[in-house]
């Protein structure tokens, strides 16, 4: 199907919501595990089965030797940061296009995020851009797999390697996503994982950590658990540590969404695929540009707005699809993280600005600055993002409104701005 065949504006539709049943997989496996856990009385992972069950299978399905189950994606990344263990005033590389969760648990163990540029066209990490941020304290490497689309993966865990620099994959947006044959999550050291409300399988919360490494699992269950040694001789509170345990019902969800996700990625892969085909040929929409060797599971579907052919920025744009009942997220995040008022003004712990300021081992090092001018490519890419939401429950006939609007709204900028 290409642009052709796409007819006139039909009839609004109301489209399939994730943030209700419309577009969500719930039934009667979710209905009957949650009814072993009420019925069993035993709602807390520690002494249940469910969440103990979700660990397994979801180790199973990534081939990994470990998971260890927790509250959010946020909490993921956190028991990931921590499991590397980075000392005060050392250094994080991410990217600045990312949920502020995953750079609040870089901050939560007092290390300093350092923001690297993207690929203006996949918005992902890459091994040059990286190269560029990485210092004597760089502790660790997050890479976001962004929407359900990898970061080119080889030569990023080449230059870490290089450098003995542990990789840890952000994965809340990119469940099944391969890269070259692999599923993301299992080529670095960690894979992070959210079960929020709208990710590809939910539990309305929840996250997952995986590794293959003996002792990043040992630490990442104890830092869950406020680092008590459950089951050990002589069990105590080894470090600083949080309580982030799931709790059983989330886990009984989880699981039987896990049970379902295939079909469930499958779904919203050929969905996506007839967009792409119906988009084919469109001036000024480019559709989501995968990366080579890649797999994209689309969390969401990115389109770039150009703006020099459209005559419209991408907000303008954004507002012409919402008046056919198409809600859409402009530029995606309104801001990259460096300029939101946490970094801005550094408002950490108190008046302090800890760890960027008040930490002796970084005495003689220079201040890390977040300046937008070294960040070309991230402001370029946001200033065409035009992110659609997406979810296995969407139709041939959704996913056909969809492109008949995208279709006419960007035919009457071009008219507007004497481009046809």
């Amino acid at each position: 199907m290409t642009q052709q065949t796409i007819k006139a504006k039909t009839q609004r539709i109301q489209l399939p919501s994730d943030g209700d049943a419309s577009g969500r997989s719930f039934g009667k496996e979710e209905m009957a595990l949650l009814e072993q856990v009420v019925r069993s009385g035993i709602l807390h992972a520690t002494k249940g089965t469910m969440t103990k069950q979700l660990e397994l299978e979801f180790a199973q399905v990534y081939s990994v030797e470990h998971c260890v189950a927790v509250t959010s994606g946020t909490a993921s990344l956190h028991t990931a940061v921590a499991a590397i263990d980075p000392e005060p005033g050392d250094e994080v590389i991410t990217t600045p296009i990312t949920d502020m969760g995953g750079i609040a648990a870089i901050l939560s163990q007092n290390a300093l995020p350092i923001f690297a540029d993207v690929d203006p066209k996949t918005y992902n990490l890459t091994a040059e851009t990286i190269q560029a941020k990485i210092t004597p304290r760089t502790k660790a490497i997050i890479v976001v797999h962004l929407f359900g689309n990898p970061c080119d993966m080889d030569p990023i865990l080449e230059l870490a390697d290089k450098h003995g620099i542990p990789v840890i994959e952000d994965c809340a947006q990119a469940y099944l996503t391969t890269y070259k044959g692999k599923l993301v999550g299992t080529l670095g050291a960690i894979g992070c994982f959210s079960l929020q409300q709208t990710k590809q399988m939910t539990a309305g919360e929840g996250g997952l950590a995986i590794t293959r490494n003996d002792s990043l699992a040992r630490r990442m269950r104890l830092f869950r658990d406020k680092a008590w040694g459950y089951g050990d001789p002589k069990p105590d509170h080894y470090f600083l540590a949080l309580n982030y345990r799931m709790t059983d019902l989330q886990g009984a969800v989880a699981l039987a969404q896990l049970r379902k996700l295939k079909g469930m990625v499958a779904a919203r892969q050929r969905t996506a695929g007839m967009l792409t085909e119906m988009l084919k040929g469109v001036e000024g929409l480019n559709p989501p540009r995968v990366t080579p060797g890649g797999s994209h599971t689309y969390w969401r579907y990115c389109l770039q707005a150009d703006e020099e052919i459209l005559g419209v920025d991408v907000n303008q744009f954004a507002l012409l699809l919402k008046e056919e009942g198409i809600v859409s997220a402009p530029r995606y995040i309104q801001k990259p993280a460096f300029q939101c008022d946490l970094f801005k003004e550094r408002k950490t712990y108190g008046a302090s600005q800890f760890p960027y300021r008040g930490v002796a081992s970084r005495q003689g090092l220079p201040e890390v600055v977040y300046d937008e001018k070294d960040f070309p490519n991230t402001m370029k890419a946001l200033s065409r993002a035009l992110v659609l939401p997406w979810n296995e429950r969407y139709t041939e006939e959704h996913v056909r409104y969809i492109a008949e609007n995208l279709i006419e709204t960007a035919k009457e900028c071009l008219k507007k701005n004497g481009k046809c």
